[in-house]
């Protein structure tokens, strides 16, 4: 009754299908797992989605640990072994009542042993298991300082000649180092950790919402060891320095996984190193939660039920390409579809989906792999980058016989990638009859929710934007406070332009029109562009003028 009453409610919050539903409980029927952590595990829906739904199921209220202020009174009643074991934390102790916030609910026994353990009254509060296990590190207070690990690293590359790995590799500080930089670059929801050596430091740089901010600087002994740890965690050969290497990390949180791509490249100040962070968590988001408009979502979800045709997703690296198809494939997946994938690399694991890794070397191309899932009968098709003309002329091949193809192209804007295929080869009537729609996009940063405040843009950005100047619109901006790092912004979110290929414009692609032509003709038909969309975001005070600015400019 429960787990079916927890799946309903996720689809009345409108965080899940039905099909999806059906699917997790197969797989939870199969895994014997709780139904809300399969749920996570397949991408459906975010942990904190998920705490939410179960949260409003059992009647109890959902608190963020974040803006929490833990009594330190409260977490003298439990010890902390129980709290890690149990994915709980004390909250506050008022008379006989103690308020712990639980990442299972449903978790009777541990209530039970809570109650019988400090004598109290529980007060159950649901909270997401990264908040809690955050808390628990937080507040219990029982680990090492940063500055005490680089001193114990520090002495013990000063006794070993600059190794500083230390002889016990279980416990050695540079180990407690490195898995501080990783676990902080995932706190603070960044893409990237950067760790560029210098003449006298080692610098850190994270990459959040986009910008890179400034880490901690390391003393310059500590070099060797940090970057033979990272090699040795990486499966890359430590004793190799002068070419670029890659390798990969699968990294524990807790019970949250992260995948860690690690590449290398030799500067005249050592090997440089960047570690990519893929957060599972953080990536499939669902459709409702990546920025579309109503008008756009609901284009969207038309062209992404199409039983055939291409749909593309345009814009530099870095723009949310990934995430966007992603989130759609999460949210089209059930098991009636065939959905197979062709990525370089494949970044997530998707249940259900047959994803496929290009090997150029082996001679699996994207063209190559495409010829060979066209005979594995599938309904849809990822294809993670059209590259070339041949993977094109495939790719519009296999919509043009029945499948839907998802895939992405580097172009500026949504107009943009029709050309470009035509430069490629590709054939304007095929092109004309296969394509269905192309998406646009970029991601801006949302001003920080706790220091937002209203504010009067430059007059150059008001007239640039076309806004009169004396436009009774209220814009915001963040002032900047501990929350957002004092950079007035926290979370990204995308500005989009969805083009559609209506009958007039399939006559101008087979005309081979140019860009001009073609985006005249779709603005005449309603179509909406980035700066647009973007606009619209910074007058509802989710973004700011300026951010539009540099990111569509």
């Amino acid at each position: 009754m429960a787990k079916g009453k927890l799946g309903e409610r996720l689809i009345s919050m409108g965080i899940i299908t039905p099909d999806q539903l059906e699917l997790a409980l197969k797989e939870q029927k199969r895994t014997g797992k709780y139904l809300g952590e399969v749920i996570n595990s397949l991408g459906f829906a975010t942990q904190e989605a998920v705490q939410t739904a179960l949260a409003m199921q059992s009647g109890v209220n959902y608190v963020n640990l974040k803006d929490y202020l833990i009594d330190p009174d409260a977490l003298k009643l439990v010890p902390e072994s129980f709290a890690r074991e149990k994915l709980l934390v004390p909250l506050s102790a008022e008379g006989d009542t103690l308020t712990v916030a639980m990442a299972n609910v449903f978790d009777l026994p541990a209530i039970d042993a809570l109650q019988q353990m400090t004598g109290y009254f529980i007060d159950v509060n649901a909270a997401s298991e990264t908040d809690i296990q955050h808390a628990i590190d937080q507040y219990y207070g029982k680990t090492q300082s940063l500055e005490e690990i680089i001193q114990e690293a520090v002495k013990i590359a000063e006794s070993e000649g600059g190794t500083g790995l230390g002889e016990d590799m279980g416990t050695a500080p540079i180990i407690r180092l490195v898995d501080h930089l990783i676990v902080e670059g995932a706190k603070q929801r960044a893409t990237d950790i950067h760790i560029e050596p210098e003449r006298q430091v080692v610098r850190t740089r994270y990459r959040i919402d986009g910008i890179l901010q400034q880490g901690i600087s390391l003393p310059k002994i500590l070099q060797s060891a940090l970057i033979a740890r990272i090699k040795i965690m990486a499966g890359i050969n430590i004793a190799e320095s002068r070419v670029p290497q890659d390798g990969r990390i699968l990294f524990h949180i807790g019970k949250r996984n992260i995948d860690l791509r690690v590449s290398t490249m030799p500067t005249i100040y050592g090997e440089d190193i960047v570690i990519r962070i893929l957060d599972k968590e953080n990536l499939i988001l669902g459709l409702d939660k990546l920025g579309f408009s109503p008008e756009h979502i609901t284009l969207y979800r038309q062209q992404i039920n199409r039983p055939h045709g291409i749909i593309l997703v345009t814009g530099p690296t870095g723009s949310g390409k990934t995430t966007t198809l992603y989130s759609t494939l999460s949210h089209i997946n059930n098991l009636e579809r065939s959905i197979i994938t062709l990525e370089d690399p494949v970044e997530y694991e998707l249940t259900v989906i047959r994803q496929t890794q290009i090997n150029p070397k082996a001679g699996l191309t994207f063209a190559n792999g495409l010829r060979s899932i066209l005979r594995h009968d599938p309904d849809i098709i990822f294809i993670g980058e059209m590259r070339d003309a041949e993977t094109a002329d495939m790719a519009i091949r296999s919509a043009l016989t029945g499948h839907l193809v998802l895939s992405t192209l580097h172009t500026n804007d949504a107009v943009g990638s029709i050309p470009r295929l035509l430069n490629m080869g590709v054939e304007s009537f095929l092109l004309a009859s296969a394509l269905n729609a192309v998406i646009a996009q970029r991601l801006v940063r949302v001003i920080c929710p706790n220091c937002k405040a209203p504010y009067t843009p430059e007059e150059r950005l008001l007239k640039r934007f076309g806004i009169p100047s004396d436009s009774s619109i209220t814009f915001y901006h963040g002032t900047g406070c501990p929350s957002c790092g004092n950079t007035g912004f926290r979370g990204r979110i995308g500005i989009f332009e969805i083009l559609t290929v209506t009958p007039r414009m399939e006559s101008l692609i087979m005309e081979k029109q140019d860009s001009q032509v073609l985006k005249e003709a779709a603005l005449s038909e309603g179509f909406v562009t980035m700066e647009q969309d973007g606009i619209r975001k910074a007058t509802a005070g989710i973004t700011t003028l300026e951010e539009v600015e540099r990111v569509v400019a």
